[in-house]
């Protein structure tokens, strides 16, 4: 998600109540699609079904998952924490990710191993065909729910569950077409259909802990945001360049450090109002950046052979100079003062 215009955030208790809500939502649908398919599913015979209630059963997990990060996320920043706890949701991110990608290879284990076994599976029968339609349109309707509140809150978390259900839409409708071709005579087709969806379930597993890991270990924005930030650092009054320009992730957020070049012969609190001003310009045309460190050089300090580099300390400069002034004559006193 980019870096552009966007209105300004909620509050971060503002966002947890709106994200549990949207998840007591998704607990609600997952909790009755779960039973009806692991009831049905092996009350008609039908492997894939009731490996798709397991995957719904793993939504309910991720539920509450959602819900203990959202409460967790929202906590004001203190001494421990000085950024926030916004990386709450990143671990939880992470751990969904991995347990979608553990559930996705189970399954296609157990449809594995069924496969070499198909003569001695029992035949599946109508009424799984009919739950596996209803939790095609319930999920597919949940998708579109969640993903409108996870943009709204632009939450990472969130995304990662809209998207968990959107698979599990895309996953139930393969479950109708195999169940159907089961009923037809080729009851193989379900099993394949189980297969079909572990594959999926581990693929989005995947996605989402590999974006969770890159924010773990701070990967930068893209290069069209980080562009977008660098013109709006330059466009600020007094500043001449800047090198260094740093960003990392942290949930919906970027955090962002630089160093900027100012004139060399201005004051130390000029140079303090060019960094001021220039992190205030950051955060008001970026909502998306939570906090701008800018540090102020007089001149390119990238450059090993810059002269600041070569001069020496003021101490050092002392110790040099009052031996040569020792023996200079003391300046005349006026004889009147002002």
């Amino acid at each position: 998600m980019g870096l552009e215009q966007h209105p300004p955030l909620a509050t971060p208790l503002e966002r947890s109540a709106e994200a549990q809500k949207a998840t007591w939502v998704s607990v609600a649908v997952n909790l009755v699609m779960t039973i009806a398919q692991l009831i049905i599913g092996w009350l008609a015979h039908s492997q894939s079904l009731v490996a798709h209630g397991l995957h719904s059963f793993s939504d309910l997990l991720s539920d509450f998952l959602v819900i203990y990060a959202s409460r967790q996320s929202a906590h004001p920043a203190d001494q421990a924490h000085p950024y926030g706890h916004a990386r709450v949701e990143t671990a939880a991110t992470l751990a969904l990710g991995t347990s979608l990608v553990l559930i996705g290879g189970g399954i296609l284990w157990e449809s594995g191993m069924r496969l070499q076994h198909i003569e001695t599976l029992p035949t599946v029968e109508l009424a799984a065909f009919w739950v596996a339609i209803a939790t095609v349109i319930s999920k597919e309707a949940l998708y579109h729910y969640l993903i409108h509140v996870a943009r709204k809150l632009r939450s990472q978390l969130l995304i990662g569950n809209a998207l968990h259900t959107r698979a599990d839409a895309a996953s139930a409708l393969v479950v109708v077409v195999g169940i159907g071709g089961a009923l037809m005579g080729w009851s193989f087709l379900d099993l394949l259909a189980a297969a079909l969806m572990g594959f999926m379930i581990l693929h989005m597993g995947a996605g989402l802990a590999r974006g969770a890991i890159k924010e773990l270990i701070d990967t930068g924005l893209d290069k069209a945001q980080v562009e977008a930030i660098r013109k709006t650092l330059l466009a600020t009054p007094g500043v001449r360049d800047l090198h260094e320009l740093r960003t990392r992730r942290m949930a919906h957020q970027a955090l962002v450090d630089t160093h900027v070049q100012v004139d060399s012969r201005i004051s130390v609190s000029e140079g303090h109002r060019i960094a001021e001003s220039a992190r205030a310009r950051v955060l008001r045309e970026h909502p998306d950046v939570l906090d701008v460190l800018v540090h102020i050089d007089p001149e390119d300090d990238m450059d090993p052979d810059t002269y600041a580099t070569r001069l020496p300390a003021r101490d050092a400069l002392l110790g040099e100079i009052q031996p040569l002034l020792a023996g200079l004559p003391e300046p005349e006193k006026s004889c009147c003062t002002i």
